[in-house]
């Protein structure tokens, strides 16, 4: 009842720029947070940026001053501009989104979408 489509993914050189979308839809009630993670074989998800309702952004140690994330709640969408990309951020990145539907039982549950790729190359 709930989908995240993420788009943006691709190749960057080291230095580089992209930006990742995520669109939110279907039995959507109230949104608390987006944000993105990123995976690497053989590690655990981690948080890269999370935009929680009526707070700061919070960023990984790793993307702070580099990634920043926005959200336009009217279209439900989350944004991660990323810049001066390195290689140690190849990943697949996911967006997660933690809200609340007009369907039973009416409490704040986690959504994925399916990730995208990052690959920084020379």
């Amino acid at each position: 009842q709930v989908q995240l489509v993420e788009s943006g993914g691709g190749l960057a050189q080291p230095g580089g720029s992209l930006r990742l979308s995520c669109i939110a839809s279907g039995d959507i009630h109230i949104i608390h947070s987006m944000g993105w993670y990123r995976q690497t074989p053989g590690k655990q998800r981690e948080l890269v940026a999370d935009a929680i309702t009526g707070a700061s952004p919070k960023y990984a140690d790793s993307v702070k001053g580099r990634f920043t994330i926005s959200r336009d709640n009217a279209k439900n969408t989350v944004y991660l501009q990323m810049n001066s990309l390195n290689i140690e951020d190849t990943a697949v990145y996911y967006c997660h989104a933690d809200l609340v539907t007009y369907s039973p039982p009416y409490e704040p549950d986690g959504y994925w979408g399916q990730g995208t790729q990052v690959t920084v190359s020379l």
